[in-house]
């Protein structure tokens, strides 16, 4: 810093002051005695299709375009007179509705004082938004280990620490939140079933056990992401307790109604949603009324909800017959919840993606899932099978053995 400030003849707290503006604003990056350099742009993951692959894409993480509800019904009903500047953000149908799906799931909580809702863009946005209603940059967030590839992108854009928290077949460790509160994280996000990419649902048991360790942390921001919400097949367990004082609970149309339909709810405290509302503000950043009566239409139409759960019911089953067919063909693996699937190999994920790719298949290593610091390289595919033909199924059953076993060290 001295050298710096004889250098441009400028008092030393200016070069300081012009070195903590660049920090914070996430230009440089403070190394200790290794010295400050220019940060770098992380590349990040995205989920969707690689459109310009000619292979067939097997992790693509989306929904069946044939099994998302048919819009025209639900058009009809989403028009009504036109929303002036000034009125309400939030559809009032829409917030009784979205407050009847969530209260069940968050026992304890009232309506007003304890639980309000907020509407956003999106669960992205939502879990942007929260991040940067209640952190500032570099402070530490607690996310599940391998991640949600949106969630690290969040995290990474906004300048905050990701600290690792193992998941296992119940969800969160125990063991792994109590490490991340140790080390301050302030924020955690969760999913607490359906998890993205390895399928875990928390137990009764785990949730249990998480409540009670946060009630010695009341005031940390828990972000529950339930993205799968109604296509999920199993029960909801969540980590926020009644005494707990930051939270919010986010549900996304995407999954089900299509990824196009960007608008989701989030069930927050109260003094979460006052802050919210100072970037969702009249006349500037609402959500479109027309958007929220036409995810209502659907959300009370009984031909939709059908729908829905029969989609649901689609992707478990599919996903569980594949997940016995490796087995049957020694690749022992469990169909958790979600869209995907998350295949254990005896190998380095990376070399069976080779060789897949050699078959014209496109898988998604679990690599890039991980947040970092694992001494060895990922040994799961994340596999996204629901909309594979039965014969397209036969077959990549046989590649994806056969791709393993050649692969494997000969003992």
């Amino acid at each position: 810093m001295r050298e710096l400030a004889a250098r441009l003849r400028v008092n030393r707290n200016t070069a300081v002051a012009a070195y903590r503006l660049l920090a914070q604003a996430g230009v440089v990056v403070a190394r200790g005695r290794a010295g400050t350099v220019i940060a770098g742009v992380e590349a990040v993951a995205q989920e969707g299709y690689a459109a310009d692959s000619i292979l067939r894409d097997i992790g693509t993480g989306n929904p069946d375009p044939g099994r998302i509800p048919d819009l025209s019904s639900a058009l009809a009903r989403a028009t009504g007179r036109p929303v002036l500047y000034g009125e309400p953000v939030i559809d009032p149908a829409l917030e009784a509705r979205a407050l009847a799906w969530v209260r069940e799931d968050l026992p304890g909580l009232e309506p007003g004082p304890d639980l309000r809702i907020t509407v956003t863009n999106g669960a992205v946005d939502a879990v942007e938004r929260l991040l940067a209603q209640a952190l500032l940059r570099d402070d530490a967030v607690a996310l599940e280990d391998p991640c949600f590839l949106a969630s690290i992108h969040t995290v990474r854009h906004g300048g905050y620490r990701a600290v690792p928290v193992p998941v296992d077949a119940e969800g969160m460790t125990v063991e792994g939140l109590r490490a991340a509160l140790d080390a301050g994280v302030r924020a955690i996000i969760c999913t607490p079933r359906a998890q993205n990419p390895t399928g875990a649902t928390l137990s009764p048991t785990r949730a249990a056990a998480l409540r009670t360790l946060l009630a010695d942390h009341p005031y940390v921001l828990v972000i529950e992401d339930d993205h799968f919400s109604m296509l999920s097949q199993r029960p909801y367990e969540t980590l926020i307790g009644p005494g707990h004082r930051r939270f919010a609970l986010v549900r996304s149309v995407s999954k089900f109604l299509g990824p196009d339909m960007c608008l989701a709810i989030a069930a927050t405290d109260a003094e979460t949603a006052d802050r919210l509302a100072f970037r969702l503000s009249p006349g500037t950043t609402w959500v479109s009324h027309i958007l929220q009566r036409l995810v209502l239409a659907q959300l009370t139409d009984d031909t939709v909800l059908r729908e829905v759960a029969e989609a649901g019911r689609h992707y478990a089953a599919q996903n569980v017959d594949f997940a016995t067919r490796l087995t049957a063909r020694g690749l022992p693996t469990e169909a958790g919840d979600g869209l995907n699937l998350w295949v254990a190999l005896p190998v380095e994920a990376r070399i069976v993606a080779e060789r897949l790719m050699r078959r014209g298949w496109l898988a998604r290593t679990g690599d890039e899932f991980l947040l970092g610091g694992h001494p060895a390289a990922s040994h799961h595919l994340r596999l996204t099978v629901h909309d594979l033909t039965e014969e397209e199924a036969g077959r990549l059953v046989d590649d994806l053995v056969e791709a393993a076993e050649r692969s494997a060290p000969r003992t």
